[in-house]
């Protein structure tokens, strides 16, 4: 990857007439520093550009380009069988309409000797597949596939994830470190910014609710989100917990991804209390060893060895039959005496 003065020239000429529903954007987080350039929408100085070649990979002499039109990569092979016939059929259509347009080359899709009659899209040709790279700065970049077969090429590669600084979608987008890039195709970027938008709102919502209505619930929703659940206790000021779940949802957290954050914090906050209770006090006597793990796989009581069960689940199933009262509240006694604190 390298970074350019910008070729206003030749980037218009080249960018002239084309269907601007399909776009490499600039992303950019203004909560996040990015030297002072979030202010203004930009994720670069004015004036440059990032350039970068398609990944390659190499393994034992091997190279393999990412570009989402190889029916033998890995990530092909390892789908299920119906999907995996679906896909091949879409990349070899894809390549037979770009050996059409690039080299003059007729391929009918059934043929036995298909991969070796193209030509130009050979996942082993490497001269080709090597001069393939983007070029992409403040202004947005259009693909206009339907006209240009280099979009087309380059827009599956992008989703295949053939280009480290293009997120294949908004949404992976909000997921990525340092992201600054990401493919605009607006439909389904607006579907996902309303949606989680939306989700957002809905876990906000809920968050005031607790917070105004339910602060034990509140209480335990944030100590089973947090990963640090040990820090909260029942002293704990209420805008705390709030403040943090409030970050939490806007991808501050954990949680990269606001939709998924939001995801969670609602599905958490509409569970039982009984059920948040016990989950709390399983995460809190796992970290203080009041429950371990033995080497056959069981989760167990530390002073007793009483077996619970072999996941969250099962544990959780256990502490609710009233067989095992006398254990829970035993267990319970323990993590609330630091809960107290």
């Amino acid at each position: 990857m390298s970074t350019t003065t910008k070729d206003f020239t030749i980037n218009e000429k080249y960018q002239k007439g084309k269907d601007q529903k399909i776009a490499i954007r600039p992303f950019f987080d203004d909560r996040k520093e990015n030297m002072g350039l979030e202010k203004y929408g930009m994720t670069l100085h004015d004036g440059v550009y990032h350039m970068e070649d398609l990944a390659c990979l190499e393994l034992n002499g091997i190279k393999r380009y990412i570009t989402g039109l190889n029916e033998f990569s890995p990530d092909v092979k390892l789908l299920p069988d119906n999907e995996k016939k679906a896909k091949i059929k879409e990349i070899r259509t894809v390549v037979i309409q770009l050996e059409k347009e690039l080299a003059a080359n007729v391929i009918d899709e059934d043929d036995p000797e298909f991969w070796n009659k193209v030509q130009v899209l050979r996942p082993d040709n490497h001269i080709f597949w090597s001069k393939i790279h983007i070029k992409v700065g403040n202004d947005p970049y259009f693909l206009d596939p339907a006209k240009d077969p280099y979009d087309l090429i380059k827009l599956y590669a992008i989703k295949a994830g053939g280009f480290s600084i293009v997120a294949k979608d908004y949404e992976t987008a909000q997921m990525k470190a340092n992201c600054r890039f990401y493919l605009d195709q607006i439909k389904k970027t607006v579907v996902t910014k309303t949606k989680s938008s939306k989700l957002k709102n809905t876990a906000l919502s809920m968050l005031q609710k607790l917070y105004d209505e339910n602060q034990d619930k509140l209480f335990y929703v944030t100590k089973l989100i947090d990963a640090n659940s040990y820090q909260y206790i029942k002293s704990t000021p209420i805008d705390i917990l709030y403040e943090d779940m409030d970050k939490y949802i806007n991808g501050e957290g954990d949680e990269k991804s606001k939709t998924k954050a939001a995801i969670i914090f609602t599905t958490i906050s509409n569970e039982s209390m009984e059920n948040l209770t016990l989950r709390t006090v399983i995460k809190d006597a796992s970290y203080y060893q009041f429950i371990t793990n033995d080497n056959k796989g069981w989760i167990i009581e530390s002073d007793t060895k009483i077996k619970l069960g072999k996941t969250t689940e099962e544990v959780l199933e256990y502490f609710k039959n009233p067989l095992n009262e006398e254990i829970i509240d035993r267990l319970v006694n323990k993590v609330k005496n630091y809960w107290q604190s």
